[in-house]
């Protein structure tokens, strides 16, 4: 796998060795921040990267920082083609995982979000799959409860609000699953750990609605909309899902950027289904794969590329 040897750091692109932060900066202390993760995926035949939806990622970071009363000094063109340019540098030529955090730089221990002292960076390693997307996974139902958007707004990836995921996920590893269903205060299905989830009940594809303290999703995005634009025969609805839903429904997933679309087979050691992966899962996996590599004309919209 090659490493990172770069990164933009606060208007420019350096070496990752000089891309620092003090110790006494504000989201270090605090977690002030917000962050994006974006995927380029590598298309092997015509020898270039595919960026998934770079200007609709970069689009809400610009958008949700506003949550911390951030404002962001850069265009979301601007930090596409900063990305470019540092794919570009790096040559990775595998699929690769891009992270852009916007924070506090303020070092002032004091200091809250009162400053408009900003730092900026991005930086990019090689990345396949997260999680296991042909076997499925094994997952249980938190015990510890969503963040309400009244506490640290869950549709910001603000960097503070992460411990949440992280005690999620934690406990479901030492418990010996895959990953974790996370209800809200109300007891509905919000996230996975990091992910949207959705489940398929007939020929319906549920998922959360925003108001149920999820990450608006991306990938969940393209996925609705892939739907609604195919024969896959499958209906969208945005609702509400209850725990047990989980346990009766046919098939179930997660989807993000980290967990792309990654079938969940068994729930609090309940089968999904049969157990095994869905065929809706599997249809829209292919199609998806398809889609994020430049390799379905019909997004090609959704794909900058690099050469």
């Amino acid at each position: 796998m090659q490493e990172t040897k770069y990164a933009f750091f606060n208007g420019k692109i350096v070496p990752i060795g000089e891309a620092n932060i003090s110790i006494r900066t504000s989201v270090i202390h605090y977690g002030l921040g917000i962050l994006e993760g974006i995927r380029s995926y590598w298309n092997e035949k015509e020898q270039k990267h595919y960026i998934f939806r770079v200007i609709e990622h970069y689009g809400r970071m610009i958008k949700n920082a506003k949550i911390l009363a951030m404002d962001i000094p850069y265009s979301d063109e601007q930090l596409r083609n900063y990305t470019i340019e540092l794919l570009k540098k790096e040559n990775f030529r595998e699929d690769t995982y891009i992270r852009p955090l916007a924070y506090y730089a303020s070092e002032n221990i004091l200091e809250k979000l009162s400053s408009n002292d900003y730092g900026f960076f991005i930086y990019c390693f090689p990345m396949q799959a997260m999680l296991e997307l042909d076997k499925g996974l094994n997952v249980c139902v938190s015990s510890w409860t969503r963040l309400n958007d009244n506490t640290t707004a869950p549709r910001g990836k603000i960097v503070g609000g992460y411990v949440n995921i992280s005690l999620a996920h934690y406990e479901a590893e030492q418990n010996g699953y895959d990953g974790e269903v996370i209800l809200t205060n109300d007891g509905h299905v919000s996230e996975g750990g990091g992910y949207n989830i959705a489940i398929i009940r007939g020929n319906k594809f549920i998922a959360p609605p925003v108001s149920d303290d999820i990450l608006e999703g991306i990938t969940l995005d393209s996925l609705v909309t892939i739907i609604e634009n195919s024969d896959i025969g499958l209906e969208v609805e945005r609702r509400s899902i209850d725990r047990t839903e989980l346990y009766i429904c046919d098939e179930a997933m997660y989807c993000g950027t980290g967990a792309q679309v990654a079938p969940i087979v068994s729930v609090d050691k309940r089968q999904v289904g049969n157990g095994k992966v869905g065929r809706f899962t599997k249809k829209l996996q292919d199609i998806f794969f398809e889609v994020v590599r430049g390799n379905n004309k019909d997004y090609i919209n959704w794909c900058t590329p690099v050469e």
